[in-house]
């Protein structure tokens, strides 16, 4: 074979003309199918990230404007009768959904309820607490483990891309008798091209996941003070009720 035909041979091999540039979108049509499918997969979980991303942190901030303003009117000395009653009304989230709960047990229990009843109260509203609060916190970890997924499996899915890349430019390389570098480049730069999407990919997450998991932390240290601090205030509550009907 005479070098002409080689380095025919090599272009077709590679997909790419000799002197040409090599520029990303080239580099991803001229790829291997499987090379190909790893990028399209990556790009699309690089896309399914940014929107878990976004949502996120508008919810996050929602949360925290919501619990800001409940304890702003919660402190403020209202009635909590009151605060009840408006808040029941509409749906509620973050600590006034832990009020609105805590407070439809004890108005369940307090309502013509004998001094006994006050026994297993506190422990009741405990419990009603806890669970409130776990699903507060659901809410805001959903979808988080899809950020540490990602971020864990993207390089190694690019590193298959890339591996794959190599194996078939490594065998167009066989067929063509061609090593010289203009042969050899573009096929190696398609294959490391599915290791950069994987890292594109990879990066933010792991960064989003570590900073919204900090978040979803704080706001859940939030709730539990503030649950904490409630039940307080019922527990008093309930000793004052029981002092009371002993007294009568």
């Amino acid at each position: 074979m005479n070098p002409a035909d080689i380095a025919a041979t090599g272009v077709a091999a590679t997909g790419f003309a000799q002197g040409s540039e090599v520029s990303l979108l080239s580099m991803f049509w001229s790829a291997h199918i499987v090379v190909k499918l790893v990028m399209l997969g990556l790009l699309a979980a690089s896309v399914w990230c940014w929107a878990i991303i976004i949502n996120k942190a508008i919810l996050l901030r929602r949360t925290q404007r919501a619990i800001d303003q409940f304890e702003e009117v919660f402190w403020s000395g209202a009635s909590l009768d009151e605060l009840y009653t408006t808040l029941s009304a509409r749906p509620t989230s973050g600590m006034a959904s832990l009020f609105v709960a805590a407070m439809r047990e004890w108005r369940r229990s307090v309502q013509g309820a004998a001094t006994s009843t006050f026994m297993g109260l506190q422990a009741r509203i405990e419990k009603v607490l806890d669970v409130s609060i776990a699903r507060e916190v659901e809410k805001l970890e959903s979808n988080l483990l899809v950020l540490a997924t990602v971020a864990s499996a993207s390089p190694f899915i690019g590193l298959f891309g890339t591996v794959w890349g190599i194996m078939s430019s490594f065998r167009s390389i066989a067929a063509s008798r061609n090593t010289s570098l203009a042969v050899v480049a573009p096929g190696i730069a398609e294959a490391l091209f599915a290791t950069a999407i994987g890292l594109f990919a990879a990066i933010p997450a792991l960064i989003a996941y570590n900073k919204l998991q900090g978040d979803v932390a704080k706001k859940q240290a939030q709730l539990e003070g503030f649950a904490d601090e409630f039940s307080s205030i019922l527990s008093r509550q309930i000793d004052q009720r029981a002092a009371h009907d002993q007294a009568a």
